[in-house]
């Protein structure tokens, strides 16, 4: 199950599900979306995403780990409450690359981070959080409330 489970992963990225402005999802091609939803960390810094998107990093010292496996479940499950949210889940599995956002949140072994649109960090998790609690933190924030408000009032009918 878990070599299944993590050619599928491998996949997602590829598959081409980007977070839109809006905070929906739409199918594009990998090669023409610069921030999909899940992707391994190569050289980004968590300031590419300022103001853009709520990275969601995923730390592991091998994607065999089973917190790793179990958080990557059940991030897959519930993507649509993640792209929603303007979140981008970003995994890291390689301690020996020694990238730029492991280098800066310093994780040991396995590490769930959430990170602000404004770059503050809002959660460091030991173990697998399921997304229901992660989105709670996410809707606590008040930039957040003010973009559920901006959305309520973009489709909010126009009376005269």
């Amino acid at each position: 199950m878990i070599p299944a489970l993590l050619a599928a992963l491998a996949l997602l990225p590829a598959a081409g599900v980007a977070v839109l402005p809006s905070g929906g999802m739409a199918q594009t091609e990998a090669a023409d979306d610069p921030v999909s939803i899940i992707q391994p960390v190569t050289d980004q810094t968590l300031e590419d995403f300022l103001w853009i998107a709520r990275p969601l990093v995923v730390f592991a010292d091998n994607p065999a780990d089973p917190r790793y496996v179990q958080q990557m479940q059940l991030i897959t499950q519930r993507l649509d409450a993640l792209a929603d949210r303007d979140v981008v889940v970003l995994t890291d599995t390689d301690p020996s690359a020694r990238s730029a956002i492991r280098r800066e949140l310093r994780p040991r072994g396995f590490a769930l981070n959430l990170i602000a649109k404004d770059g503050t960090v809002l959660l460091r998790k030991p173990a697998p959080w399921d997304v229901r609690e992660i989105s709670r933190s996410i809707d606590k924030q008040p930039l957040r409330q003010q973009e559920v408000r901006d959305r309520r009032d973009a489709n909010a009918p126009v009376t005269q």
